[in-house]
């Protein structure tokens, strides 16, 4: 009954959103320092558009990624783990709204957040998301995008505009028309 009742708990967190605070970095049962967040996108006007922090790390399959790589493009980063509920069930949406204006000049870029790279990379496998993700275990590319982000919102995902600034973020799992609708309005100011 207490292995049932310990497993009810953590699926309500991973249903709820997810957070890493062990040394595994995945999250533990009662951890409740989590960022729920409900997946719409918030667009940010030109005018009150902060400029992106100037971020990189090892790419999960190797090589370093950065988000100077990008400049001049519209870029939607998204924030995930490998055991992140929320992460998994937006997966499908990342990848089909990546794949559909690629050629519109618009890249995808994921940050694996306090992750196993081993876990990571099954993910990618059985996933396939089409574009590459930044290894952020320790979690610093999370935080600096803390004031736009919360290091404890995962997953979040944020479009970064051609002049490289935040125009705009949701915090929790994307909806695909949501997604796409924010997508396209940035890609085509």
């Amino acid at each position: 009954m207490r292995a049932m009742s310990a497993s009810l708990a953590l699926l309500a967190l991973l249903a709820a959103g997810c957070a890493g605070n062990s040394q595994s970095g995945q999250p533990q049962v009662g951890d409740t320092r989590f960022v729920a967040g409900d997946g719409k996108m918030q667009i940010f006007a030109a005018a009150d558009r902060r400029p992106a922090p100037s971020v990189e790390g090892p790419g999960l399959e190797g090589g370093t990624l950065s988000l100077a790589q990008y400049k001049g493009k519209v870029v939607v980063l998204n924030f995930w783990a490998s055991w992140c509920g929320p992460c998994r069930a937006e997966a499908p949406v990342l990848k089909d709204v990546a794949a559909k204006t690629k050629a519109g000049g618009v890249e995808f870029l994921g940050v694996d957040f306090k992750d196993r790279k081993a876990d990571a990379l099954a993910f990618e496998r059985t996933e396939k998301p089409g574009y590459p993700s930044i290894f952020d275990q320790p979690g610093k590319v999370a935080l600096a995008f803390q004031g736009t982000v919360p290091p404890a919102a995962i997953p979040s995902t944020l479009i970064i505009d051609e002049q490289g600034r935040i125009a705009a973020r949701a915090l929790g799992a994307v909806k695909y028309t949501d997604l796409m609708d924010a997508v396209t309005k940035v890609r085509d100011e």
